[in-house]
């Protein structure tokens, strides 16, 4: 995780400032994860055990502003409902020292390698301690014997320690292949992603360094490397690598498709090729989960809380999502979707409520009805003759239904291009250049499909099967809750919706 006088814009410095915070359940979401008060960030540790998906988090568990970073904990069996445990491992502060416990990773010692069991497998969390006194990263060693709910850490520790200021983000999993336990860690100022190997998840060696490829604009955090199928083609695996980073838009994620052979991971294409894992401005620091069902590869990310204070809480997850690889004419690429275990249960998750249409008929502007902005759409269109097609949500219209405020997620035929449009409500809250984020997607038989995930305040734009992704924030005002299809330069038409109500 990225230390504060990095991460942070003078946005949220100036929250630290805020003696008294008004309650905001207007932007609290229904569906994405959040404590139930304090600040939040990095997904850690995430692990599937005895039939729980575990989350671990960088976690204040004082006040909801950054600092003492913690793991906070909740469970899951579904990935929606989510019970909040008490914090599993807490900043330990003596008289010389205070150790933050900054991101890392959870594994099963299924075979008790690292002797530190009880009868049986502990579970292992690995972290960064940053020692903000001595200026000093280094990572270290926790154990449990109940299942996860606390922490001992390990008397060897610090388990690897550089003396390095900015040296962070353990993330753990066993090699099949080399027989060992890989560790990713990130040399965030030298822009490289260094692979130690193990074989007791205690000492641990050096085995090769990645980076100075793709964007190297700022620091390197967060790093993984998962295998995963090309066109669901077990006989065809390719690596992932991830990292991330801050690029002119903010907050980002970059990845790398190669192989990894126990040692050395080797990039398939060109040095210099930036390849996003979401192209909005608010997807940092995700994960995947270790031992998830069916080996399928699910991925968590933090959205950074963006420009408007909330309380009591600050910062959410993101929807898990299933990782893909498939070729397209631009190569391998990342695909994206909300994971399968969530998607399937739609419609127990909304209680039965959503809305089936076909074939809407769309030429200017239809509307779809009033919300309370934490809906789910999945939605087909036919491009016919439109310039542009898609959606304008949290519509804000005055007593003379003159149009005051609304955001508009949208597909440009001519630009080819998905895209998430602000400029008629974030202004003054966003970048401005931010307000307009776009992404590249081909039509496929003259149509074009979007999933929209719009929670409060977050929203996350998936386009045709998540081929791209576009993910960030917004902050309606209460009473902007309109919902309409739209079409821009000609008739289209909307062949599938379906809307699916969280709203509680």
């Amino acid at each position: 995780m990225r230390k504060i006088n990095i991460i942070f814009t003078s946005i949220i410095l100036f929250s630290l400032n805020v003696l008294a915070q008004e309650p905001t359940p207007q932007w609290r979401p229904n569906y994405h994860f959040t404590s139930p008060a304090n600040w939040l960030n990095d997904p850690n540790g995430l692990i599937y055990f005895n039939g729980e998906f575990h989350l671990y988090f960088q976690y204040n568990p004082f006040e909801n502003k950054w600092g003492h970073m913690s793991w906070g904990h909740a469970t899951s069996k579904d990935l929606i409902n989510w019970k909040t445990l008490p914090v599993a491992i807490p900043e330990r502060i003596t008289k010389d020292t205070t150790t933050m416990i900054f991101s890392g990773s959870a594994v099963f010692d299924k075979k008790n390698v690292s002797g530190l069991g009880k009868g049986k497998g502990p579970l292992l969390a690995f972290y960064t301690a940053d020692l903000p006194k001595q200026k000093n990263e280094s990572q270290y060693l926790a154990f449990s014997n109940d299942g996860g709910l606390t922490f001992t850490n390990y008397a060897g520790n610090p388990i690897i320690d550089l003396n390095k200021k900015d040296f962070r983000d353990p993330n753990v999993w066993w090699h099949e292949a080399s027989k060992q336990w890989i560790m990713t860690v990130a040399m965030v100022d030298e822009h490289l992603t260094r692979f130690y190997g193990s074989t007791n998840l205690k000492e641990w060696t050096k085995l090769s360094d990645f980076g100075n490829q793709g964007d190297i604009g700022s620091g390197w955090e967060c790093p993984f490397i998962i295998p995963l199928p090309v066109n669901g083609n077990r006989n065809h695996v390719k690596w992932v690598l991830a990292v991330s980073l801050f690029t002119k838009k903010g907050p980002s994620m970059q990845y790398f498709v190669g192989d990894f052979d126990g040692k050395d991971f080797k990039n398939d294409n060109d040095e210099n090729l930036t390849l996003l894992v979401d192209d909005g401005d608010a997807f940092y620091a995700a994960i995947p989960w270790n031992d998830a069902p069916k080996n399928q590869k699910i991925l968590l990310g933090w959205l950074q809380p963006g420009g408007k204070e909330t309380f009591p809480w600050k910062g959410q997850m993101s929807i898990p999502r299933d990782l893909s690889l498939k070729t397209t004419p631009n190569g391998i690429r990342l695909f994206q979707q909300p994971s399968k275990i969530i998607t399937d249960k739609l419609k127990n998750h909304s209680r039965e409520k959503v809305a089936k249409k076909k074939n809407i008929g769309l030429n200017g502007e239809t509307f779809l009805g009033p919300t309370l902005n934490s809906y789910w759409i999945d939605a087909e269109f036919s491009i016919n003759e439109a310039k542009n097609i898609g959606f304008k949500l949290a519509q804000l219209k005055d007593n003379k239904g003159n149009l005051l405020k609304e955001v508009e997620v949208g597909y440009n035929v001519a630009k080819k291009q998905i895209y998430v449009d602000c400029s008629r409500s974030e202004k003054g809250i966003k970048n401005d250049k931010n307000l307009i984020q776009t992404a590249k997607v081909n039509p496929v038989d003259g149509k074009i499909k979007f999933q929209v995930l719009f929670d409060k305040s977050s929203l996350e734009v998936f386009g045709n099967g998540g081929e791209k992704v576009i993910t960030t924030m917004v902050f309606p005002e209460e009473k902007a809750t309109g919902l309409s299809a739209f079409t821009i330069g000609g008739k289209a038409t909307l062949t599938n919706l379906k809307i699916w109500n969280f709203n509680k």
